[in-house]
């Protein structure tokens, strides 16, 4: 009998290790194990160790892990959370016996993610030479000093090198999480995650980790009713200007203050809730592409493609096609879709 027990679903497997925060290791559990599709589960989630037993955490408690890293020889998907004991992937840029050996079963096809300093593993092993990565910006200097070979990239969220992907503090996790869902399933099976975990949707990976007003200020100027305005009138043609209207503010201080609560341009934020009304409407309905990319705020076929095979990789109709109709595992296999890398 092997770890994983259905066939049918994503198999993903959590490397926790002594150290490690309880709440890192949840964000997997909560996010791929209770995402469905039809009353069906997507995924199957199995926490793991270098060796199986009672784990340490940077709480008073331990956690008893049942499974050692024979879960990594069978899953799809490999994340790594964080610790707060410190080992020689932290403190002299390789890894411990143990620890690489346990690596060593990952399947080459497999998709490997980390969540915060998580990516000092990954760094270690070498998955990171000449990718871009992030980690959690207070680590970001003892990073680059350890693996210089690496692009990092520490003001964002998370980034995607394909099957390697890594994010950068514990709320980035949930971020990177639903982000995968959403690359395997669709929009709407990552939007029901999030909607009963009560976080945002989605967070663009290119977004700042350190937003600086994230709540306004008691008595400041907020741009939240120019993104409520602009969130009703995606289809229409919107500007700059129109936007700082909406807040009577300069197009300057516009622009300054929603940088500083959204952790982005006003500009890419729009862009990116054009691109989920897109898929929304690809994933929910048969409208023509033309309408569809009317209707998002695109304006032409031709512009929304642009964008899209930007954004994702591939085609509204390629999208369509995977992700409409049901998004259930043997549909997403069938297209490739699904598959890890």
């Amino acid at each position: 009998m092997g770890v994983f027990q259905h066939p049918g679903r994503h198999r993903v497997a959590v490397l926790v290790r002594h150290g490690h925060l309880p709440v890192e290791m949840g964000i997997p559990h909560r996010v791929f194990g209770s995402a469905k599709s039809g009353g069906e589960r997507l995924y199957e989630v199995a926490t793991c160790a270098v060796e199986a037993g009672e784990i340490r955490t940077d709480t008073d408690v331990t956690v008893n892990v049942k499974h050692g890293p024979e879960a990594l020889a069978e899953a799809d998907t490999v994340v790594i959370p964080s610790a707060h004991e410190t080992d020689e992937s932290w403190t002299s840029g390789r890894l411990a016996a143990p620890l690489a050996n346990a690596l060593s079963m990952i399947r080459p096809q497999a998709r490997i993610a980390s969540i915060c300093t998580g990516s000092f593993v990954l760094a270690a092993a070498g998955l990171l030479d000449g990718r871009r990565a992030t980690t959690h910006w207070d680590a970001a200097e003892r990073f680059r000093r350890l693996y210089p070979r690496v692009r990092l990239e520490p003001e964002v969220l998370y980034t995607d090198e394909g099957n390697v992907l890594t994010s950068a503090g514990v709320a980035s996790g949930f971020d990177l999480c639903l982000y995968m869902a959403r690359k395997d399933f669709g929009v709407a099976v990552a939007n029901r995650v999030a909607r009963r975990s009560v976080v945002p949707p989605h967070r663009d990976g290119g977004q700042a980790q350190y937003i600086e007003h994230p709540v306004p200020e008691l008595g400041s100027a907020s741009t939240g009713r120019a993104r409520e305005w602009a969130l009703a009138r995606l289809h229409e043609p919107l500007t700059l200007r129109q936007l700082a209207e909406c807040e009577a503010m300069s197009v300057r201080t516009f622009t300054r203050r929603f940088r500083e609560e959204v952790g982005t341009s006003p500009q890419r934020w729009l862009l990116h809730q054009r691109l989920e009304r897109a898929r929304h409407l690809l994933e929910r309905s048969d409208e023509p592409i033309d309408r569809v990319a009317a209707d998002a705020g695109f304006g032409s076929g031709s512009s929304l493609r642009l964008h899209f095979q930007a954004a994702l990789g591939v085609s509204p109709s390629a999208y369509r096609q995977t992700f409409s109709g049901g998004c259930g595992p043997e549909a997403v296999r069938a297209s490739g879709a699904g598959e890890p890398g």
